[in-house]
């Protein structure tokens, strides 16, 4: 009874930390430190990078519980839906939740710390962004900053610390290159937000969903996901035909066209949001944004090594 007791309690915490949500945060840095290694010329430091995934996931961990808690405060997060967290499902107080998102912080903090001072202080200022912006996330969302901060934060900020544990210096190259993955992060936490958008407007929170509109939020859900594929494509062509300080990505990245049929699944799932047949299509569209998101940077990540093996047997011996 102990042990299945405890069981228990540790899935109301993970379920708590959202894990579903983890590629959002997680990709930014495998595709960071990948493009360090390969764009960059670093040579990978596995135990730095496992540490930056680490600090990376326990602090979106975090940020979900503190999200959960506040939200459920406010009456803005009362329905349960299969990506909820342990808040609104009853499982944890948003007491209990917001003293767990603070261990989780200072965890995370404190292994960011670690890389920090092993790095230098560009890697310090970048995590003290990072953990800022976390922190002070809910406040953000209610003023339809929310899509903004997972951008720079579990996006842009992700791939930077990624690359800077690794190579050290900072750089404007990763920051750019990972605003497609970082477009995508913004696409997960809208199609929530479109979700959410009734309930929303009744508590007097401002997202960009309540902002746009209906009409206007499938319009942006279609540029966030269109877009992101359509960038990788310029970045790979552009650079080749003018010239430009921003190195082309590698022909290799051309793969990413292998994503287009599942994106045109979530944008005719998007469109029937209506539909009375279907109606958890919409519900978790949050959901199979994230899953996409997680397909989409394995592609990118993918093409990134794919080019280097293909460099290296290229290359004379």
């Amino acid at each position: 009874m102990i042990y299945k007791g405890a069981m228990g309690m540790l899935k109301k915490w993970i379920v708590a930390g959202r894990p579903w949500s983890f590629p959002a945060s997680s990709m930014p840095v495998v595709f960071g430190t990948s493009l360090a290694v390969v764009m960059g010329g670093a040579r990978l430091d596995a135990i730095r990078f496992l540490a930056a995934l680490a600090a990376m996931m326990i602090l979106h961990a975090a940020a979900n519980m503190l999200s959960d808690a506040s939200d459920f405060r406010r009456g803005l997060d009362i329905e349960v839906t299969p990506v909820s967290g342990a808040v609104v499902r009853g499982w944890l107080s948003p007491r209990r939740a917001a003293a767990g998102a603070a261990i989780l912080f200072a965890a995370g903090s404190a292994l960011g710390l670690g890389l920090a001072l092993l790095t230098g202080p560009v890697l310090l200022a970048v995590g003290g962004a990072g953990v800022a912006v976390g922190v002070f996330y809910s406040f953000l969302k209610s003023r339809a900053l929310g899509d903004l901060a997972v951008f720079i934060d579990f996006g842009v900020l992700g791939s930077l610390g990624a690359w800077v544990v690794q190579k050290r210096v900072f750089s404007w190259h990763p920051m750019i290159w990972t605003v497609p993955l970082a477009m995508l992060v913004a696409a997960i936490l809208h199609a929530n937000n479109w979700r959410d958008v009734s309930t929303d407007s009744g508590r007097g929170v401002s997202t960009m969903a309540r902002l746009l509109g209906d009409r206007g939020s499938e319009a942006y859900y279609g540029i966030l996901l269109f877009g992101s594929m359509a960038l990788i494509l310029l970045f790979v062509a552009v650079p080749r035909v003018f010239s430009m300080p921003l190195p082309p990505l590698p022909l290799t990245f051309l793969m990413v066209l292998a994503a287009l049929p599942r994106a045109l699944v979530l944008w005719s799932r998007a469109r029937r949001r209506r539909t009375p047949d279907k109606p958890m299509d919409f519900v978790i569209l949050d959901g199979a944004t994230a899953a996409y998101n997680l397909l989409f940077g394995l592609l990118c990540t993918g093409a990134l090594w794919l080019d280097a093996g293909i460099r290296a047997a290229g290359s004379p011996r």
